[in-house]
C-alpha cells in the first residue's frame, strides 16, 4: 500500500481498527436501540467532518499558492466535488435518524444533559476553513466563546481551542478563491501588467453602460412607470456597488463576472467549473442544514435544544447562512451573451471566432 500506509498482512478488521470502532457506541451504559441508532448516525457525521476538513484544506493550500499551477484547478475540482457529495449523502442521512419517534427520543434526551450537536468543534472547524464569518453567524456569535471557557480547565479542550484559534487565524478558503480569482486576466490584460487597471477600469464601464441598456430593452414601454423606472435604476446602482464597491474597482468581483460572462472561452473552462464547484458546494451544504432543521422539528417540534439553542429556529437560521456571497451575487448582474462588451485579446484565451 502506498500513500504511508506500512505494507504488511492486514486483516480487514485490523486495517480499519473495528475492535477499537466498535467500542465507542457507549453500549457499556446498557443503552437502548433507539439510543445506540442517535449515536452511530452522530459519530458518522463527525467522520464525515473529518474527511471534509482535509479536503477543503487542500483546496485552501492549491488556491493559497502565489502562482497556482494550472494542473491543480481539476484537482482542486475534485476535492470540491467529494466534499459536495459527502454534504448531499449527510442531508440523506437524517433521513435515517426520523426513524426515531419523538417518545423514543425523550426516553433517553434527559441522558444527553447539555449535550449538543452546537458544540461540534469539527463542524465550527469547517465553518471557519470556509470562511463564515462572526456577524453572519446568528447573534454575531463568537464560534470560539464556549471552547475557550472549556479550554480553561481541561487540556484536551485546550488542544481544540488552539486548533479552531489557529484556524480563524489562516486565509479562509473564500479569501484564497477571490484572491485567485482576483488575478484572472481581463480582456487580455494580466493582473499588475502595465495598463492593466486601465483596462479593467474599461471593461467595467462597458458592462454597466450594457447592464443598463439590457434592462431597458428588457421592459420597454414599461419604463415610463415609474415603479419599473425605479426598479432599473436600483438594479444599476447594485451592479455599480458590486463591481466598484465604495467607488474603487474590486478586481476579484471583476474577474468573477469576466469568468462568468465568458465561460466558453477554452481557457476559462476550469475557472469556471472550480465556481461552479464552490456553487454546489454552498447549496449542499444549505440543504443539508435545512434537512436537520426539518429532522429536529419532527422528532422534537419546538422544544429548546439542549445546549440551549432555541432549537428548530436556530437550524433555520444557520441554514440562510452563505459564505460564497459573490459568486451567487454576481449572477444577478449577469446579461445575455449577445449584450456583452466585445471580447477584446480573444486569441489569449484560445478562441477564435472562426
Amino acid at each position: 500500500m502506498s500513500g504511508g500506509t506500512e505494507s504488511k498482512n492486514w486483516t480487514y478488521g485490523e486495517y480499519l481498527q473495528l475492535s477499537k470502532l466498535l467500542t465507542l457506541q457507549g453500549e457499556e451504559r446498557d443503552i437502548s436501540n433507539d439510543e445506540m441508532h442517535f449515536i452511530v448516525v452522530h459519530q458518522t457525521f463527525e467522520l464525515w467532518f473529518k474527511q471534509i476538513i482535509r479536503e477543503l484544506r487542500e483546496v485552501r493550500d492549491i488556491l493559497n499558492q502565489e502562482s497556482v499551477p494550472e494542473y491543480e484547478i481539476p484537482k482542486s475540482v475534485d476535492h470540491l466535488t467529494r466534499t459536495t457529495e459527502i454534504f448531499r449523502l449527510m442531508a440523506n442521512q437524517w433521513s435515517v435518524l426520523e426513524t426515531l419517534t419523538p417518545q423514543g427520543f425523550l426516553a433517553f434526551r434527559d441522558g444527553l444533559g447539555t449535550a449538543s450537536g452546537f458544540e461540534s468543534y469539527q463542524m465550527r472547524e469547517f465553518e471557519i476553513l470556509l470562511g463564515l464569518k462572526n456577524e453572519d453567524r446568528l447573534g454575531g456569535m463568537d464560534p470560539l466563546k464556549g471552547f475557550k471557557k472549556a479550554a480553561e480547565n481541561d487540556s484536551e479542550s485546550s488542544q481544540i481551542y488552539n486548533q479552531l484559534k489557529l484556524e480563524m487565524e489562516q486565509n479562509s478558503l473564500f479569501e484564497s478563491l477571490m484572491d485567485w480569482i482576483g488575478r484572472t486576466p481581463i480582456m487580455g490584460s494580466k493582473f499588475g501588467s502595465d495598463g492593466d487597471e486601465e483596462e479593467v477600469a474599461r471593461y467595467v464601464g462597458e458592462h454597466l453602460e450594457a447592464h443598463r441598456q439590457h434592462g431597458e430593452s428588457m421592459y420597454g414601454n414599461s419604463i415610463s412607470e415609474q415603479k419599473i423606472s425605479e426598479r432599473l435604476e436600483f438594479a444599476n446602482d447594485n451592479a455599480r456597488e458590486f463591481l466598484k464597491p465604495g467607488g474603487e474597482i474590486n478586481r476579484s468581483r471583476v474577474g468573477l463576472l469576466f469568468i462568468e460572462s465568458y465561460r466558453e472561452l477554452p481557457l476559462l473552462t476550469w475557472p469556471r467549473k472550480l465556481i461552479d464547484g464552490f456553487v454546489e458546494l454552498e447549496e449542499s451544504i444549505v440543504k443539508w442544514r435545512h434537512s436537520h432543521a426539518r429532522m429536529v422539528e419532527r422528532i422534537m417540534g419546538k422544544r429548546i435544544g439542549t445546549g440551549g439553542t432555541s432549537g428548530v429556529d436556530y437550524l433555520d437560521a444557520t441554514s440562510r447562512y452563505r459564505i460564497f456571497k459573490d459568486l451567487w451575487g454576481v449572477r444577478t448582474i449577469l446579461i445575455k451573451p449577445q449584450n456583452r462588451p466585445i471580447l477584446r485579446n480573444a486569441e489569449f484565451y484560445g478562441y477564435s471566432s472562426e
